[in-house]
């Protein structure tokens, strides 16, 4: 049993050393840096053959996008990113400053939660409900009504609707 048990062992062994790997020398090493993994990985971003077939007018919609050279392109406007976890993070800390009574904190996080995912029900809502205390009826009649769009049936959708009305008999 404990030759057994020691062949075993010298086997394992054995099969461990070989699978090892020498060490690059450090001119494998310089010549993996020169190379790029990417060359592996490249897509292919080129438009299908029947695209100009497909969509004739295409490079039209697009033309006044292209900068000439040297000259500045009018009416391209920048993009804002899209972070729906940021947004999330935003309405949360708006939420600690909405139950601490600090509604213009609050405003401000849920306005920058829309700024990161716009059309957002929640920090629509919420943004509603901070306009309302802040007084701003108008801006809250309008996130009121957003909140309600983006969501007809949600959870604060009987609250928007309550909301609407007392505003409208407010006036």
């Amino acid at each position: 049993m404990q030759r057994f048990a020691f062949v075993v062992v010298v086997v394992l062994a054995a099969s461990c050393l070989s699978q090892q790997t020498q060490a690059p020398t450090p001119s494998d090493r310089s010549r993996e840096a020169e190379e790029s993994s990417s060359h592996d990985t490249r897509i292919d971003i080129s438009p299908p053959k029947d695209d100009a077939k497909n969509h004739p007018a295409s490079k039209d919609a697009v033309e006044d996008l292209v900068p000439e050279q040297g000259i500045e392109v009018a009416g391209v406007q920048e993009f804002h990113p899209w972070n729906p976890m940021k947004a999330l993070k935003d309405i949360e800390v708006g939420d600690f400053y909405f139950k601490r009574k600090n509604y213009k904190a609050a405003l401000e996080r849920y306005k920058e939660a829309l700024y990161y995912k716009d059309n957002d029900a929640m920090a629509s809502f919420r943004l509603a409900a901070c306009q309302d205390k802040l007084g701003d009826k108008a801006e809250a009649r309008k996130y009121y009504e957003l909140y309600l769009k983006i969501l007809p049936d949600g959870p604060f959708a009987k609250d928007a609707r309550m909301s609407l009305d007392r505003l409208a008999k407010a006036q």
